[in-house]
């Protein structure tokens, strides 16, 4: 079951295979130097240094030697094998974090609509470090203590063989197989209790990470007691899920600990009917100590296995999940964008509920296309559709005479940029920002990218200029400032096609004018959608594309749509009432 269900995961080791194998190595030394070493010295030693002509000086001082050298390669052994399992698991940790985190990167968008946020990380930093643990406890364990039960159980055999009265020591070692009955019940309980546990524990994460991103609404409604309820709550089911799995965990030992008793207890009774000698009963008991240690150990190893199956499940989750915007097998080149975009036939849909129905339109290179429509229409994913953030359920949608389906998606993303609503910035400076736009940009670039987003004054009256630290999500920021370094970057990228996503929506007056300015700059000989909840944002658009129900009503410039489209003037003079009262 072991190789079966974790088989692919153990090829993370192959880099580290030496460090691996040499920390077994030494764990192997440990076991035969704890499983047979000690038994032997307490057998042969102690007869030897108590008897009437037990040996003096040099000779004893040698013959006593051997007990720190038992002790020096058990302490040498188990340090090695631990230090380098540790090694060799950090690695494995660092692999599978790399391996899922990958794969979250270029799964689509609809997947994080889908799951929870917080429970992502929950499975990418916890469920992670579980199935690390039991990648490198479960090898090290199933060789080290097999190796110690085996050290221990050939010396008892060596005794049964040279000592006739102690035959029924193997009766003893007979019991060893009663204590793995327990393992398998108490195994399929922790599986069970452990995948509650880790789902809860990815439900706490999601409630921790909403408070935390929403810091302004919590205090602005009063929710800070509700808050407090719901993570309490949260944690009091975490605590129950967690207790059980302790409950199942920590039962195992104490059951192994009671039949070794009973062995224990007959083997003593044996001992001193048969009156056998003292230094040999103590060599048993410790060898059978030897032997049953290793099996409580081999419980732990079961038990921890079955919980990193319920973490497997979960990250299995995340790297089996299939991308629903596929990359093609044969990319067909595409040089920089210059003529239309076309939608055919295009239909989507979120599971069953239908956003787009047979969406057909063209748009030519140049043109500014304002999407308006109420909420829920259909314009936000109508541009989403043009980086393929997500692909059409039928339908297709052509650049350039090109189904982008039939293009890399780092081409066509290449020559896409997007100013969002709420700009989003990195934990880093602001030129670094700045040139996500540009990778290789120089700061010259930088600075001319900034001025054409007129961005560049506040930039340097920053403290650091363009090394300011932005801090998480830009939070250092005033949102005009975050919306014009977001603007900039886009100026850098220079790509052909620019989506706008009402990026003046939340700011005030003056920061408006300076953004719109900026953002009329950046749409001359572009191709620019503009999802407009601010009307005032499409004075200079060429067309308008009226959403209604995942369909497009109607199209044309303000002039001719506002007397025609009922929905359009309807929308337009609500909004012009809105302004007009402010």
């Amino acid at each position: 079951m072991l190789r079966k269900r974790f088989g692919p995961y153990f090829s993370l080791l192959k880099p580290v295979r030496l460090q691996f194998g040499f920390g077994l190595f030494c764990g192997i030394i440990a076991a035969a130097a704890s499983g047979a070493g000690l038994p032997f010295v307490i057998k042969f030693l102690v007869p030897l240094v108590t008897s009437d002509d037990a040996p003096t000086g040099a000779t004893l001082a040698l013959i006593l030697a051997s007990i720190p050298v038992v002790f020096a390669l058990r302490a040498a052994g188990t340090f090695l094998n631990a230090y380098y399992m540790a090694f060799a698991g950090m690695h494995v940790l660092e692999q599978v974090r790399a391996m899922v985190f990958k794969k979250i990167q270029f799964l689509p968008l609809s997947f994080f609509s889908k799951n929870n946020v917080g429970d992502l990380m929950s499975r990418v930093v916890g469920d992670t470090t579980v199935l690390q643990t039991a990648i490198i406890t479960s090898v090290n364990s199933l060789i080290k203590e097999p190796a110690t039960l085996i050290s221990a159980i050939s010396f008892l055999i060596y005794l049964s063989v040279t000592e006739s009265e102690a035959i029924f020591m193997l009766i003893a070692i007979a019991t060893v197989p009663a204590c793995v009955l327990p393992i398998k019940v108490i195994g399929k309980k922790i599986l069970k209790k452990a995948g509650q546990a880790q789902a809860q524990a990815g439900e706490l994460n999601g409630i921790l990470n909403e408070n935390f991103s929403s810091t302004r609404e919590v205090r602005a409604y009063s929710l800070e007691q509700k808050e407090i309820d719901r993570f309490s709550n949260a944690c009091v089911a975490f605590f129950k899920y967690t207790l059980k799995t302790v409950k199942y965990n920590k039962i195992l030992t104490p059951l192994i600990e009671l039949v070794s008793a009973i062995a224990i207890v007959f083997t003593l009774y044996i001992a001193i009917v048969k009156n056998i000698q003292p230094e040999v009963i103590a060599s048993i008991l410790t060898a059978l100590y030897m032997c049953y240690e290793p099996i409580k150990k081999l419980g732990a190893v079961s038990n921890s296995v079955r919980q990193a199956e319920a973490s497997l499940d979960r990250l299995e989750y995340i790297l089996h999940t299939e991308d629903t915007v596929p990359e093609t097998q044969e990319p067909q080149p595409l040089p920089r964008i210059s003529k239309d975009i076309s939608f055919k036939n295009v239909n989507f849909s979120y599971d069953e509920e239908v956003v787009l129905k047979s969406v057909n339109v063209k748009i030519e290179a140049g043109e500014v296309i304002a999407l308006v429509g109420p909420s829920g229409a259909g314009k936000s994913t109508f541009a989403n559709l043009v980086p393929r953030f997500y692909d059409p359920i039928e339908g297709s949608i052509l650049i350039d005479g090109v189904d982008i389906k039939d293009v890399l998606k780092s081409d066509l993303r290449g020559q896409v940029a997007l100013v969002s609503q709420e700009a989003i910035l990195f934990s880093d400076s602001i030129a670094n920002n700045i040139r996500i736009g540009k990778p290789d940009a120089t700061i010259e670039e930088i600075h001319e990218a900034a001025r054409m987003a007129n961005a560049h004054d506040f930039i340097e009256a920053q403290d650091d200029g363009y090394d300011t630290e932005v801090g998480e999500r830009g939070s250092r920021l005033s949102g005009g400032q975050r919306q014009r370094v977001s603007i900039a970057r886009a100026f850098l990228k220079d790509a052909p096609i620019i989506i706008l996503d009402e990026p003046t929506s939340a700011l005030d007056a003056e920061s408006e004018h300076q953004i719109q300015a900026a953002l009329e700059t950046l749409s001359k000989g572009r191709t620019v959608l503009i999802i407009a909840h601010r009307f005032s944002t499409i004075q200079h658009a060429d067309r308008i594309l009226v959403f209604n129900e995942g369909e497009i009503i109607a199209t044309g410039p303000h002039k001719e749509l506002y007397p025609t489209n009922e929905l359009y003037r309807s929308l337009y003079d609500k909004q012009a009432k809105t302004v007009h009262s402010e």
